[in-house]
């Protein structure tokens, strides 16, 4: 609960009540390395703090090497089907931690409680709004305005641990491109 707490606590002061009565509502989740917890069609009910590990955001296909990602969420960060969770209608994507992963987790119904009875409610509900937008502006400029090789050297720059979490596959169809294409790239990286 610690992590949370001080990731809240840099964005705006929250009263002890309104932490308590929060803090209440979540409920902590273990999800083993690779299981998928949100599948295609499901209603998401839940958003997550991830306290420790990966969780890859993708549209799943009958041939499991067409699948598209086009999201991940790391420790210290909020997921969630956001669209599916704010309409209640079924999502069109999946959720799959790929590490081990930690969350702790508030229901649509229990955040709907906390945004009636607490201020920082409104702010997490915000907070993820916000991020979930700016990621999915962020990737939409980078396919539109960066070379592939720009995408991959721009993904590692800001996250250098993805090397040694997320297989090459799911990188590839991250910045749009085949796993072929991918390692060209990765090649012409190491011998410039």
């Amino acid at each position: 609960m610690q992590q949370i707490k001080n990731y809240l606590d840099q964005i705006a002061e929250i009263s002890q009540q309104d932490w308590l009565f929060f803090t209440s509502k979540l409920q902590r989740k273990v999800i083993p390395k690779k299981k998928v917890f949100l599948k295609l069609n499901d209603v998401e009910d839940s958003i997550s703090f991830i306290e420790s590990g990966v969780v890859r955001l993708y549209i799943p296909k009958e041939n499991p090497e067409k699948e598209i990602t086009f999201g991940f969420s790391f420790k210290n960060q909020f997921v969630s089907a956001y669209d599916s969770f704010l309409t209640q209608k079924p999502s069109a994507y999946q959720l799959q931690a790929l590490t081990e992963t930690t969350l702790l987790s508030i229901s649509y119904s229990d955040l709907q409680d906390v945004y009636q009875t607490t201020q920082i409610g409104n702010l997490i509900g915000r907070l993820t709004a916000e991020r979930l937008f700016l990621i999915k502006s962020t990737r939409e400029q980078n396919l539109l305005n960066l070379s592939a090789e720009e995408r991959y050297i721009k993904l590692f720059k800001e996250r250098p641990e993805l090397l040694k979490v997320i297989p090459l596959k799911y990188i590839s169809s991250y910045i749009g491109v085949t796993a072929q294409a991918l390692s060209r790239i990765r090649k012409r990286i190491l011998l410039a």
